[in-house]
């Protein structure tokens, strides 16, 4: 490691404002081709499958046939036939590749350039980096560093599966409850990176020496993948990097044109404060989930487009799920929009044996219902019940509570929040500013319009062909309902809306469909309109993307590290704590102290925590809140006077949510107003500056 000396003058500069993050308050037609690209026809989405050459329809060039039952032979011949590809131009197939490679380096770019110029990041010391991840993302990243720091990885692991800071006095396997599998698997990678380029002598680093001015202290800062605040920040950006090449491949294999997934590339950044929040949050679980999401659903169109199902596809699609999953602990909700169509897959192996049969169609879509019904309502509602399952419950209030008056603490604490608030009302202004909400109607109309036109052939003509013809027809109607799913989502919880914008840059595709919109491509050229589009979706779209590199700032919090640095030098290792959730995650992460609670509130233990500690901000009194945190042997509470008096909206300060939640003291003054002027008999003031007053609980 290299120490160097650099001067760098901190200036508290304003910020522009900035853009509507989403974290203040996460097929199908026939293919067809793009310009001057022949439209190819269904039959060569099956070189090389058993069967295909007995389609009917104009017959393929001969085709190397794929590995039988594997994915990536399927799907390559799918993505190939999208693109209207012969043996002879396959170096299309890498073309596209290509152009999905730049825009994975283009996002990646993106995203690293403004998280940077948002924080400074990379001339932040190591305390203000990890003060720099608030609330939910210190605690994730708490736990990384755990490992990186262990003696040794599997020592590391072991101590966040036996954890005994998190829910002091409480041993609890973090590892399980927090679905900290992204934190293990890039420890590993770190550990091995900085002991490969260790032995083979190769620098990781680069220290300096910061100067801050103000009065403040010279501080160290290191730069480069050895140190481990960038390297887990860098591995989260090239992920999603990645994924804007699946949103390119989706596009362009939904919409059999690379046109398509140049107009859903360009939707994606003209619309990116709307459609991601991984470049101001990036430990948050959604940053490693989300991409594999994009992936299941590109499985899933090819599955609903494929005439059989392999093996492979089907295995690809399970992987994928797994990886969604495991991340985060919301991802069984979105999957629930899926489940109707994820048991239609189910059904759509045994369609033959129900075409022999001879059901109808409106009897298939009884049974689809039914299923859904069961597999999702009744036996979720089953399994809770049967093995007392709590964890969820806070969920179900917060979908009541948007409906009815319904209100208890829990439900309060989330839609005082923004980003668990309904959509803004400004939302769909923006969408309509940058065209993607007209287009996207325009595709969703056109969708409608053809389900219509289908059905009604289904049930005039019975014959089995017709029927089986409408069978091959499913993607275009999964992205029709996943679309009203997410919309429904969206409007509901506003931090939905990140799965609802990014869909409707994957349908914006669609608008290069000969399926949809052969009757005008026969007239126009498809090129000029789908490039008179996207220059009209420039103009609000550049201005967009200039407000966000208009973002400069540089992450401080004087008072924070005030506190954090007293709390490492003035208090015992084994000293507890309690406050309020995102101080204690930071607490955690940079003082190496045993909290009570933390910002992961999905627990119905830890609620019932929280709710104890935040009887510091009730009208209760001084006595009976003190006798309730000894109870969890807290020696110390961090009391936030601007949590006494703040709110976002009418009736979402924490003495109004207590007011809900215990009527009986209602109308009494707040305890954190009398703590802050003085904190005696009960509690003792040992540490307070302008944010801050630590009080120790004075046992008795």
């Amino acid at each position: 490691m290299v120490l160097q000396a650099r001067n760098k003058h901190r200036e508290a500069a304003p910020k522009p404002p900035q853009p509507s993050r989403a974290s203040q308050s996460p097929l199908r037609g026939a293919p067809d081709a793009g310009a001057g690209e022949p439209g190819p026809e269904r039959a060569l989405q099956s070189l090389g499958r058993k069967g295909a050459a007995s389609r009917k329809g104009p017959r393929a060039e001969p085709a190397a046939p794929p590995s039988r039952g594997g994915l990536g032979g399927s799907l390559a011949a799918g993505l190939r036939g999208a693109l209207g590809l012969r043996r002879a131009g396959r170096g299309r197939t890498w073309t596209t590749l290509l152009l999905a490679a730049f825009a994975a380096v283009l996002h990646w770019s993106h995203i690293t350039h403004l998280f940077e110029n948002d924080r400074h990041f990379s001339h932040l010391s190591t305390l203000e980096r990890e003060m720099a991840f608030r609330t939910e993302m210190g605690l994730y990243y708490s736990y990384f560093k755990t490992i990186v720091e262990a003696p040794s990885f599997l020592n590391g692991v072991w101590m966040i599966m036996n954890d005994k800071l998190t829910e002091y006095p409480l041993v609890i396997n973090t590892l399980k409850r927090f679905n900290l599998y992204p934190e293990v698997i890039l420890a590993s990678w770190y550990r091995i990176y900085t002991k490969v380029m260790d032995l083979i002598g190769i620098q990781t680093k680069i220290c300096w020496t910061v100067t801050r001015g103000e009065g403040l202290s010279p501080i160290e800062s290191c730069e480069g993948l050895g140190d481990p605040a960038c390297f887990y920040v860098a591995v989260i950006f090239i992920l999603n990097g990645l994924m804007m090449a699946l949103f390119f491949i989706y596009g362009t294999y939904l919409s059999g044109s690379r046109l398509g997934g140049l107009a859903t590339v360009l939707c994606f950044f003209f619309n990116h404060g709307e459609c991601t929040r991984v470049m101001w949050t990036p430990p948050l679980r959604e940053s490693f989930s989300y991409p594999f999401l994009v992936l299941q659903m590109l499985l899933v169109t090819h599955i609903l487009r494929a005439t059989k199902l392999y093996r492979g596809s089907l295995i690809a699609l399970c992987a994928s799920n797994v990886f969604f999953m495991l991340p985060w602990q919301f991802a069984q909700f979105v999957l629930l929009t899926q489940t109707l169509w994820t048991i239609d897959n189910g059904i759509l192996a045994m369609k033959p044996h129900f075409l022999k049969i001879n059901v109808s169609e409106l009897s298939l879509w009884v049974i689809q219902g039914c299923f859904w019904l069961f597999g999702t309502v009744v036996l979720k509602y089953l399994t809770s019940k049967i093995f007392g399952i709590a964890d969820d419950a806070h969920i179900g209030n917060l979908l009541t509570s948007k409906f009815f008056s319904y209100k208890d603490f829990d439900t309060l604490l989330y839609t005082c929040a923004a980003e668990f608030d309904f959509m803004e009302k400004e939302t769909p202004l923006r969408y309509t500013k940058t065209l993607l909400l007209p287009v996207v109607l325009v595709v969703f109309l056109a969708i409608v319009r053809k389900i219509i036109s289908d059905m009604w052939g289904v049930l005039t003509k019975q014959q089995t062909h017709i029927r089986k013809h409408q069978f091959d027809h499913g993607e275009l109607v999964y992205h029709a309902l996943q679309l009203v799913a997410y919309t429904v989502l969206g409007i509901l919880i506003m931090r939905l809306k990140l799965f609802l914008t990014p869909h409707m840059c994957v349908m914006a595709s669609l608008i290069c469909s000969r399926q949809l919109f052969g009757w005008l491509f026969c007239k126009v050229h498809p090129g000029a309109v789908v490039f008179a589009v996207l220059a009209a979706m420039s103009i609000q779209g550049s201005a967009n993307l200039q407000t966000q590199w208009n973002i400069v700032g540089e992450f401080s919090n004087l008072p924070q590290e005030e506190l954090i640095e007293w709390i490492k030098y003035s208090t015992k290792p084994d000293a507890v704590f309690a406050g309020a959730m995102p101080t204690m995650a930071s607490v955690k992460l940079s003082a190496l102290r045993p909290v009570v609670n933390h910002p992961h509130y999905e627990d119905a233990g830890l609620r019932a925590r929280t709710k104890i500690v935040y009887s510091m901000y009730s009208r209760k009194a001084a006595e009976e809140v003190k006798r309730e945190l000894i109870k969890l042997q807290v020696n110390y509470y961090i009391l936030e006077e601007s949590w006494c008096v703040r709110r976002s909206k009418p009736g979402c300060s924490m003495p109004e949510i207590w007011d809900v939640e215990d009527p009986a003291n209602a109308g009494k003054p707040p305890l954190c107003s009398l703590l802050v002027q003085d904190s005696q008999p009960h509690f003792t003031t040992v540490f307070q500056n302008s944010v801050y007053k630590v009080l120790e609980v004075i046992e008795e």
